[in-house]
């Protein structure tokens, strides 16, 4: 395999691992670690964790999926702007019934907040690419370093750290994501930014 041929297939794999859909299971994780939540029974987190994971992430995967298939479109062609829109309908819809759900089973309110803000962000993403296309990859990974950023102003822990690993991973992201000719070097930074401020406004405010 050719060194061209590798950074490409490399650069696939990045975009499949960090999918946009992750968001959600990623703040629940850290609201788990870094907050009081840590003291809940590993049962119950677990239990939570499985349903946003599959309502946010399984559900919608599986929905685009056979969008895609239906169409006979592949992962490329799906990706044009014009043929985006149906499947941030799906997201969009798969995150409300999560939110609803996590509201009729009486899951605090503050787990649900961060759905909420990985829905803001889809709705904010929508709404943008039906003039512009700009990377949701990017703009969930914005707004994990966003959930951060608000989880140390309310729970006292210092999240340099964490940041700067987000921060790295955003380049990488970013990166491959450009060498896939998915996106340009303003569409991912756009998306990162969209990303952090959604989170911020979604988390600190819904």
């Amino acid at each position: 395999m050719s060194r061209e041929k590798t950074i490409i297939q490399a650069a696939r794999i990045i975009s499949i691992v960090f999918t946009p859909f992750y968001l959600p299971v990623v703040g629940l994780a850290a609201l788990f670690v870094f907050s009081y939540m840590n003291q809940m029974p590993w049962g119950y987190k677990f239990q939570v964790i499985t349903l946003v994971y599959f309502l946010t992430v399984i559900l919608p995967t599986m929905l685009i999926g056979f969008y895609r298939r239906y169409q006979g479109w592949t992962l490329i062609q799906l990706g044009q702007k014009e043929r985006r829109m149906v499947p941030y309908v799906i997201s969009i819809l798969s995150y409300f019934f999560c939110i609803y759900l996590m509201d009729f089973l009486h899951i605090p309110h503050f787990m649900s907040n961060i759905v909420g803000a990985a829905l803001f962000i889809q709705i904010v993403c929508a709404l943008i690419n039906v003039w512009w296309k700009i990377s949701t990859h990017t703009a969930a990974i914005g707004g994990v370093a966003g959930a951060l950023f608000v989880f140390g102003e309310y729970f006292g822990f210092n999240p340099v750290w964490w940041l700067c690993l987000v921060f790295i991973l955003a380049g990488i992201l970013g990166t491959s994501r450009m060498i896939l000719r998915q996106h340009s070097l303003p569409q991912v930074v756009v998306g990162f930014f969209v990303g952090l401020v959604c989170a911020i406004l979604g988390i600190a405010f819904l």
